[in-house]
């Protein structure tokens, strides 16, 4: 079995939109590594995008779903509930920033979170309009799309999308976007195409994910608070990416003392099960009547009790402290690197293990280096790394270790990226 032939039955079997960025096909994963079928190691700074915080295969996470497998598998929790989706809500409420008393639902993806906090919203407010950013990301159905800010790939050709939504910008000091900026935009908004009583709310990423992990400034969201209570408007935070120890907080909303309305939840939620959950105020997620959310597989009993091994894991290992400290290690070596090229790498900035290196032209934030990012991409196997992309423009290394991956293993890791530019770097001289 090799990658090449494993890739040529997947060209033939699925359809082309459904990608990979890699023709390497895992065979085995452990913590922050992984093995293809050809026996060649890989250091994992993707994590599935943001999944396997707790590192792959992790022994407590797996034996909690093995225990619920010999268990049952699934029931429906809609139908016949059990323990663990109740412990596990209970324990999610609990985590959610704010005081306020909150209750939860369970669904599978982090796109049906996203729609199910619109459908709240709109319950709760009796209204049409949902405002997003910029450059953010909130899934691939068709709401979800229309939430996005990014065309491709993520919108092309799927049109046409519901109405209702609108975009603002997202700020972003470095490419000239103030807070002042943004919520100016917001207030046009307001004037031009929807007025603030036709809003049923507002959803933000706390730190932009494939919009290329810019972080939002405290004084931001807290604006959006205040706009958000003015108007009677829901504050959604998207913490799907974000969330789960990956900030340096359980959740980087924590960061700017604001309690949302509702969020999201999914990605590092269970380690690889798939389950994702929205948490909100009590009083907000009661409006739909009984029957109005749910779905089959939502709140999978397996999936719950990974979760809430996952829970254990994150607190008995310390991992939001953690990932405070792998992020300043990322950003000392990515720093010293930057300081050498400082015409091609335009940014270094993380919060906590949420890391990006961000690539230009000329020291010029307005000419992205997207063949750059693209070429670094494409050779990153050869090196024995798995490294994802992202940005407005593509032009952005993110980085996702998983939160249990030791100082070793990081600048093993580190010492191979640097080579891996070093090598782009000469070939495009």
């Amino acid at each position: 079995m090799t990658n090449n032939s494993l890739q040529s039955r997947k060209t033939e079997a699925f359809a082309r939109g459904q990608g990979n960025i890699y023709p390497v096909y895992v065979e085995h994963a452990k913590n922050a590594e992984l093995w293809d079928v050809e026996g060649k190691r890989y250091i994992d700074f993707g994590t599935g995008i943001a999944v396997c915080n707790t590192g792959h295969s992790h022994p407590k996470i797996v034996e909690a779903a093995k225990q619920q497998i010999d268990k049952f598998s699934h029931t429906c929790v809609m139908v016949n509930p059990y323990e663990v989706a109740v412990t596990l809500a209970e324990k999610l409420t609990a985590a959610a920033p704010g005081d306020s008393p909150k209750k939860a639902i369970f669904v599978t993806t982090g796109a049906e979170a996203v729609e199910n906090c619109v459908k709240i919203a709109r319950a709760h407010t009796g209204r049409r309009g949902v405002i997003a950013f910029n450059g953010g990301f909130h899934g691939r159905t068709n709401l979800t799309m229309a939430l996005t800010g990014k065309v491709t790939p993520y919108k092309n050709l799927f049109g046409p999308f519901p109405s209702d939504i609108f975009h603002a910008p997202f700020p972003m000091e470095r490419h000239d976007v103030s807070v002042k900026d943004s919520l100016k935009a917001l207030n046009n908004l307001f004037k031009v195409d929807i007025c603030p009583t036709d809003v049923a709310a507002i959803i933000v990423e706390p730190v932009q994910g494939e919009g290329g992990f810019y972080v939002a400034p405290p004084e931001f969201l807290q604006a959006l608070r205040k706009l958000c209570d003015q108007h009677g408007i829901m504050l959604i935070a998207d913490e799907i990416q974000s969330g789960f120890g990956r900030t340096g907080k359980m959740f980087a909303f924590e960061y700017s003392g604001v309690e949302p309305d509702l969020m999201t939840m999914a990605k590092g939620i269970a380690g690889g099960f798939p389950i994702s959950a929205v948490v909100g105020k009590s009083e907000i997620m009661d409006a739909p009547l009984p029957g109005g959310l749910g779905g089959t597989y939502g709140g999978s009993p397996v999936a719950c009790a990974a979760a809430l091994a996952v829970l254990e894991v994150i607190e008995e290992e310390n991992l939001v402290q953690r990932s405070v400290e792998i992020g300043d290690l990322f950003n000392q070596r990515l720093t010293q690197l930057q300081l050498q090229y400082p015409e091609v790498i335009l940014d270094v900035r993380n919060q906590g293990a949420m890391i990006a290196i961000e690539f230009v032209k000329n020291g010029d934030p307005e000419q992205p280096n997207t063949a750059l990012t693209q070429a670094i991409i494409a050779n990153a196997a050869e090196h024995g790394l798995v490294l994802l992309a992202c940005g407005f423009y593509g032009n952005v290394i993110r980085f996702l270790p998983a939160l249990t991956i030791s100082n070793e293993t990081i600048n093993e890791g580190l010492d191979k990226f640097n080579s891996l530019f070093e090598s782009v770097i000469d070939k495009n001289k």
